[in-house]
């Protein structure tokens, strides 16, 4: 085992509560292994009246960033120097970035790593109407990012008319893109004219692993692309009811490697390695099962 030149390790951390079946963690620290860097990823519980403290100690240690997770995606915003446009947009942060200067620049990686993973399974979504499903943090970035990327038309269903309503307000407000919020009643049918389906909902997440998501399956068409935000268990029963119609599918797991590959090329300058990634994602996975 070769001797590190430097002992002194670069620090990133996630704050959230809870946290600790978060693998993040092991997904990152083997994509640092794999570029031969002595960074460390630090799992952190931390409570919502503790987060202003959090942020003082990732200043204060010299921490090169941080991600979040709920319950601070918002409330971590006040405790930032920066945002980017698209995190200003969304109105929620999952990543911090310390600048050369030492200020605190809050993104947003969720949205475009699922932005990257569509891109991957070859679909433009300039000029698509898309339907998303559900109006929490996952469908507020997905929204949000699939708008500024130039989507013609995009519907938010949710089972809380007023959850629905807010999100496609936000949307139209803050990227002029035509956004209908329609309340979730029974199993919804998918519009004709629709080309990118989204569940944004975590319906299906372990170990709820058979629930189904109450759509209207016949009104899947070969010609869409249905995506789950869901990584585990990556193939859903919604993905696989959507397949049954001949639809392609998109699991959850590409947006989950490649929004952590955008937050360590944000902090580490360093091209990400995907495919250690994702490999060590499938190997926490399968474990849980």
């Amino acid at each position: 085992m070769p001797v590190p030149t430097s002992f002194l390790a670069q620090l990133v951390a996630l704050f959230g509560q809870p946290v600790a079946e978060n693998p993040t963690q092991y997904m990152q620290e083997q994509a640092f292994a794999a570029r031969g860097l002595n960074w460390r990823y630090i799992t952190m519980e931390v409570p919502p009246d503790h987060l202003a403290d959090a942020v003082r100690g990732l200043r204060g240690m010299g921490f090169a960033g941080a991600n979040c997770t709920i319950p601070h995606k918002v409330a971590v915003i006040q405790h930032l120097d920066d945002l980017t446009s698209t995190a200003r947009k969304i109105g929620a942060v999952n990543t911090i970035v310390r600048q050369r200067d030492g200020s605190l620049l809050g993104e947003n990686t969720d949205g475009k790593g699922f932005l990257r993973a569509v891109q991957e399974a070859g679909l433009d979504v300039r000029g698509v109407h898309a339907v998303v499903l559900g109006a929490g943090g996952a469908a507020r970035a997905i929204a949000v990012e699939l708008a500024v990327a130039g989507a013609r038309q995009i519907t938010v269903v949710n089972r809380t008319p007023a959850s629905a309503e807010t999100l496609a307000t936000q949307v139209r407000e803050r990227t002029g893109v035509e956004t209908l919020p329609v309340a979730w009643r029974g199993a919804y049918p998918v519009p004709a004219g629709t080309q990118l389906l989204v569940n944004a909902t975590s319906i299906a997440l372990f170990p709820n692993v058979h629930d189904v998501v109450p759509v209207d399956y016949a009104t899947i068409r070969p010609d869409m692309l249905v995506c789950d935000v869901i990584p585990n268990p990556p193939d859903t029963p919604f993905l696989q009811n959507a397949r049954a119609q001949g639809a392609r599918t998109l699991d959850g797991l590409g947006m989950l490697v490649y929004q952590g590959a955008i937050a360590f090329q944000m902090w580490t300058g360093e091209e990400a390695p995907i495919d250690v990634m994702r490999r060590a994602l499938e190997e926490v996975f399968a474990q849980a099962t």
